[in-house]
């Protein structure tokens, strides 16, 4: 991957992100809205660190720093990506459980944040329930999942590259 990006610059890497990002959240809502897809609490979560990429990245594209900072900038978009990694590949996990084995549904979140404690919100969110087991939506065989896991992945390996070649002629 780091031939492919080798004459990219670090600047165009985050230009490169933040436009991947608005693109997967402006999909995200394309599939609440027109094609109808509820978000489970693992989709909400996976969103959230999407919109920290994107921010992250958008403004390491706009304020050009010097390597120090682009090293900050990466490096918060490498944490973000990993814990979206996580979660990913938790939903991945859940998706690839028998029947038998997924966990039982839970209620609507909207409903936990109103009457229990914000431990359990944050419980559903970041470990999910049944409800985060079902695939309504494939592309070339992949779940939404799976391939919201590959992004994460590669915004991983993109903000690792970045930290590496901050310090370099090819900035």
């Amino acid at each position: 991957m780091g031939v492919l990006f080798s004459k990219f610059t670090v600047r165009q890497i985050h230009l490169l992100i933040f436009l991947s990002v608005g693109g997967l959240i402006g999909y995200a809502a394309y599939s609440i809205k027109i094609l109808g897809l509820e978000a489970c609490p693992l989709c909400i979560t996976q969103q959230f660190f999407y919109c920290i990429i994107g921010i992250i990245a958008f403004s390491a594209f706009l304020h050009n720093p010097r390597a120090r900072v682009y090293r900050i900038y990466a490096g918060i978009i490498f944490l973000a990506s990993g814990f979206g990694t996580w979660i990913a590949g938790r939903q991945v996990w859940l998706q690839s459980l028998p029947e038998d084995e997924v966990p039982l549904c839970g209620p609507p979140l909207e409903y936990i944040l109103e009457v229990f404690p914000f431990a359990d919100l944050l419980n559903a969110l970041f470990m999910g329930d049944g409800n985060c087991a079902e695939i309504p939506w494939t592309f070339l065989g992949a779940s939404m999942a799976l391939w919201s896991l590959l992004c994460f992945i590669a915004f991983l390996l993109l903000s690792f590259i970045v930290m590496m070649r901050s310090n370099s002629i090819y900035r």
